[in-house]
């Protein structure tokens, strides 16, 4: 068999809707500049699937730093990896505000949030180790459990949000395992938006000598005072070992740091192949960063616009008997039955033909029967986006004959979807 033979056919991820060229419900091709409208096919749409939390898209102060960085570097500086060529006191300073902003000792910065994941799991975890993931983790993280799996470690996985199974777990491997044992998990799941059970999850870590990473992709910016993040909210900041986040949603950026004690972020640094082989971080994304770190720093009424908003969207959709789950983060993740692939799709053409852009989460992410459409409320939305999406939502149900509320067996389904 020819190793591209497979390339003609519908397998793969996505593969019937890659196999017949779709742009429409998978790639769909956006106008670039994010906020609470956005263009699509020609028709300007209410936009909730960006994760621009804080409104920071656009921001006018962040953008003149960046147009003086470029005037000043251009696109290419620094050249070569942090371990070459491409550190510089301006990477430093930025990693020494990270860190204080996230209460550890010292930060390292990675070029993207999904390879920082990756880079900081593997590099820590080798043979005889033990890594215990929870099961909803982001792909971003089971990759990097799979590369320390590769390695020679033991991979192991407990029940979604469930700390009393975690116990169950580390009493065992605590037990077994010849080697260290690292914890790994979200802050705000960002699919359902559930918080993770930090307080009862470190707790239980700490009884077992087990280190914790949290990947905080969605509570960094959102969460806790200032935007400290889950951990912060919950008070238990103190009590993770690795605090990982990102700048690809709150902070409306691009690129990652890992924030821990300091022995751990120089190990981390030498050894994180994802970034050790990857040219450093450009200066007009460093620069930039800085600035908004500071607004993000200064951000509370944003954030409390973005938890109004929040709060509205989800009142509004749930008093039309759609299930709105019940996630503390700000992100609203809608629930109704669908019988197949083909009716949650038409749900999907019905939003969009309405100037509502939604992203609709399928099996095999969720269980047959259902379709979640994930929304992001923002501090850019106002009320008349809010108001004419549930407007929308009310004749989608209405025009489609949705059975809503979703029936017991839709609510197992749920309950599953959640971990449970």
């Amino acid at each position: 068999m020819d190793l591209f033979e497979k390339c003609d056919t519908d397998a793969g991820y996505f593969g019937p809707y890659r196999h017949a060229g779709d742009t429409y419900l998978t790639r769909p091709v956006l106008d670039p500049q994010p906020g609470n409208r956005m263009l699509f096919r020609g028709k300007q749409h209410i936009m909730w699937s960006v994760n621009n939390y804080i409104g920071l898209a656009g921001n006018e102060e962040v953008r003149q730093v960046a147009l003086d960085a470029v005037k000043e570097f251009s696109v290419s500086a620094p050249m070569g990896s942090r371990m070459m060529s491409g550190n510089t006191e301006h990477h430093l300073a930025l990693e020494r505000d990270l860190s204080a902003m996230a209460g550890k000792e010292a930060a390292f910065l990675f070029n993207y949030g999904y390879l920082g994941v990756i880079g900081t799991i593997a590099s820590l975890v080798g043979p005889d180790d033990t890594v215990v993931m929870d099961k909803l983790s982001h792909a971003s993280i089971i990759d990097g459990v799979l590369l320390a799996k590769a390695s020679g470690a033991k991979m192991r996985v407990f029940r979604h949000n469930d700390a009393e199974n975690l116990e169950m777990v580390l009493k065992r491997e605590s037990r077994d395992t010849k080697g260290g044992i690292l914890v790994v998990g979200e802050g705000v799941y960002g699919m359902t938006g559930d918080l993770a059970n930090l307080p009862a999850i470190t707790e239980v870590c700490q009884k077992y000598g087990a280190r914790i990473f949290v990947d905080d992709a969605h509570g960094w910016g959102v969460m806790g005072k200032e935007g400290r993040g889950t951990a912060d909210y919950f008070g238990v900041q103190d009590k993770l070992d690795i605090y990982f986040a990102t700048f690809a949603k709150a902070y409306a950026s691009i690129g990652g740091f890992a924030a821990s004690a300091k022995k751990v972020v120089d190990w981390i640094a030498y050894n994180a192949r994802t970034q050790v082989f990857a040219k450093s971080l450009p200066m007009v994304y460093v620069k930039s960063l800085h600035k908004t770190l500071e607004l993000v720093k200064a951000g509370e009424d944003a954030r409390k616009k973005m938890w109004e908003n929040s709060k509205k969207l989800k009142e509004g959709i749930r008093a039309l008997d759609y299930f709105v789950g019940e996630g503390a983060s700000p992100i609203c993740a809608v629930f109704t039955p669908s019988g197949d692939e083909e009716e949650g799709a038409r749900m999907v053409g019905y939003l969009r033909e309405k100037g509502i852009f939604v992203t609709a989460v399928i099996y095999p992410v969720i269980p047959r029967g259902l379709i979640m459409f994930r929304m992001i409320p923002t501090a850019a939305h106002t009320d008349e986006d809010i108001n004419t999406t549930i407007k929308v939502f009310a004749e989608m149900r209405n025009d489609l004959a949705l059975k809503l509320p979703v029936s017991q067996e839709g609510m197992a389904n749920i309950r599953r979807a959640y971990g449970a």
